[in-house]
């Protein structure tokens, strides 16, 4: 068997083409603009650019970041430069790159998600908008959004009334069945569904008996988590009709294959930016060397070919 001669790895997520499969993950990447000195931004697929709220956000005490086995631990605090500085500051060099960038939102009420999609409604330069729904609902008690089916669709149904461009929806893994929030998600408008935030844990120091991190928990990624990520993307493409974007542990061209066999249009890569900064850009490159090996043409193709059998 011959290796194809070239590889097509551009994907759909809803209407939304990228030339492939690989976005920087929210959070790890900061505003893109950062990291247009270490790898040529064009060769992804897009990015998520760190999550923007209606005002400033200081964030968490330090420590903010602290290793585990396999991953890390982060309690960084959604810091961020607010929306408006975002478009006024970051936005208008974003605008000369060609690749897909996507804007992550979030708020601690409904009306603060959808003030934050009509700032950015108003600017160009932004591809989608990606909900973190992670996020405590300060009008019911702090209960996290992504945790209840009726609070998802009140915020996913808010905000794709305001916005004209795709939503993505990225869910908690902190839920007792992430099938019934994706349905929600999808039921209420939502182009995409991003599969998975980080998972609530903890570290502690045995000499201080406290916390490692400025805050007592926090939220685990990393290789740890991609077998368990990997499931609830196979369970979230199997329940809705939507794509599915895949986020947990990738760090080599093999995991992406991992990910689009399960059910995955796209993946994000988040942890290995922080030991890593070209990490995309390696997996794109592995990416398309595996399959060569595999004698794989056309990359969605593979799309959720898992047999189960």
């Amino acid at each position: 068997m011959t290796s194809p001669a070239s590889v097509d790895l551009s994907v759909n997520v809803g209407a939304l083409r990228l030339s492939n499969p690989i976005l920087a993950a929210s959070g790890t990447f900061g505003y893109g603009v950062e990291f247009a000195h270490l790898l040529d931004l064009n060769r992804l697929g897009g990015f998520v650019v760190k999550g923007l709220s209606l005002e400033p956000m200081a964030g968490a005490p330090a420590p903010r970041l602290c290793e585990t086995p396999s991953g890390m631990l982060n309690a960084v605090g959604l810091q961020n430069i607010g929306v408006r500085a975002f478009v006024a500051d970051k936005l208008p060099a974003l605008r000369q790159y060609r690749t897909a960038v996507i804007a992550n939102v979030f708020g601690c009420t409904v009306e603060e998600y959808v003030g934050v999609i009509r700032i950015l409604e108003e600017a160009e330069g932004l591809a989608a908008y990606e909900l973190n729904i992670s996020c405590p609902n300060t009008a019911h008690g702090g209960i996290q959004f992504g945790s209840d089916p009726q609070m998802v669709s009140e915020v996913v149904s808010a905000a794709r009334q305001a916005a004209r461009r795709p939503v993505w929806v990225k869910l908690s893994p902190n839920v007792t069945n992430i099938a019934v929030i994706a349905r929600a998600a999808e039921e209420a408008g939502a182009d995409a569904l991003t599969v998975a935030n980080t998972y609530q844990a903890m570290a502690i120091d045995v000499q201080t008996r406290k916390s490692r991190l400025g805050r007592v928990t926090g939220g685990l990624s990393g290789p740890a988590i991609k077998p368990i990520t990997l499931r609830l993307v196979y369970e979230t493409g199997r329940a809705v009709k939507i794509p599915v974007i895949g986020l947990g542990g990738i760090e080599k061209g093999d995991d992406v294959l991992e990910y689009i066999i399960a059910g995955a249009s796209a993946v994000q890569v988040g942890t290995a930016n922080f030991s890593q900064p070209r990490a995309c850009v390696d997996i794109l490159n592995q990416l398309e060397l595996s399959c060569r090996s595999n004698n794989i043409s056309v990359i969605s193709s593979l799309i959720g070919s898992f047999q189960a059998d």
